[in-house]
């Protein structure tokens, strides 16, 4: 079985560059396709608290027979709970819902609430030894920016995000938001690697004709581009043969002139406008 090669976060803990995710699944959908993904080969599995399915994932993780400790395991921490107080016993919850020990990551989820409070929480949950990696989802290079700085230089927390999980794929790769992260140690993982079937990105021109030289599909073709660009990937799907055809990418090389053609087909299309007002009231509208 291929072993899917690994990134070092900036505190030494290795993480797997292509994961598996289950947002907007439910919970059959979720145990079911988590086995499946484990059992093809993937160790890393990605939910959140707002996905409201982390006991499947939990049960899945079980059911696969593989070892705890050969799983990297990533949850997050939703808006209601962003918080000081509220952050430490989200955390537990997203722990006994998962029916584990502990997370090897923990993201704050929206860059809304009150980030500072939270990261305070998140840093404490780390120092103690609860969980192996923190970060952040969404941030922006204008907010990853403030959120260095003022936690550094206002705060006085020196302690870092490893990860910061934004939407990234051919047409949107975040240019400027992944030069922070770079200038801070910060890797880079994308969610909406495929985005989510939009743009007509099954039937694009480019990414087709690149996988058509390959003898590939074009799922697999932007993948391999994550992989190569040190994305980290969280492809999701409920159906067996995608799942195992997506984890099929680490036999063949994108040539430079592949690179370059994906690189041309960057048009600032987001799946999600987290600057948009109406999105954050909708976040909002969620509290209860």
């Amino acid at each position: 079985m291929t072993e899917v090669p690994t990134i070092t976060l900036s505190n030494g803990i290795k993480m797997p560059m292509l994961g598996f995710g289950v947002f907007q699944m439910d919970n059959e959908q979720a145990e079911q396709s988590v086995i499946a993904a484990l059992k093809t080969g993937y160790r890393s599995i990605d939910t959140a608290a707002s996905y409201q399915n982390e006991e499947a994932v939990g049960r899945g993780i079980k059911q696969s027979g593989i070892p705890r400790d050969d799983i990297f395991v990533t949850s997050k921490l939703w808006i209601a709970d962003a918080t000081y107080e509220k952050a430490k016993q989200a955390y537990q919850t997203s722990l006994d819902k998962l029916g584990l020990d502990y997370l090897d990551l923990y993201l704050m989820h929206q860059p809304y609430g009150d980030i500072f409070g939270t990261w305070k929480a998140l840093v404490g949950l780390y120092e103690a030894g609860k969980v192996k990696a923190i970060g952040v989802s969404n941030f922006n290079a204008a907010k990853l920016t403030n959120f260095i700085l003022t936690n550094k230089n206002i705060i006085g927390i020196e302690t870092l995000p490893m990860v910061n999980q934004i939407e990234s794929h051919p047409f949107n790769q975040a240019v400027e938001t992944r030069k922070v992260m770079d200038r801070y140690a910060i890797v880079h993982e994308g969610w909406a690697p495929l985005a989510e079937g939009r743009h007509d990105i099954f039937n694009n021109k480019v990414l087709s004709a690149i996988a058509e030289s390959h003898g590939k599909t074009v799922s697999q073709i932007v993948l391999r581009w994550h992989f190569q660009k040190s994305i980290v990937a969280i492809p999701k799907s409920t159906h067996k043969d995608r799942i195992e055809k997506n984890f099929d990418i680490f036999d063949f090389e994108l040539s430079e002139n592949d690179l370059k053609k994906i690189t041309e087909l960057d048009s600032n299309k987001t799946t999600v406008d987290h600057e948009d007002p109406e999105f954050v009231n909708r976040l909002f509208s969620r509290l209860g």
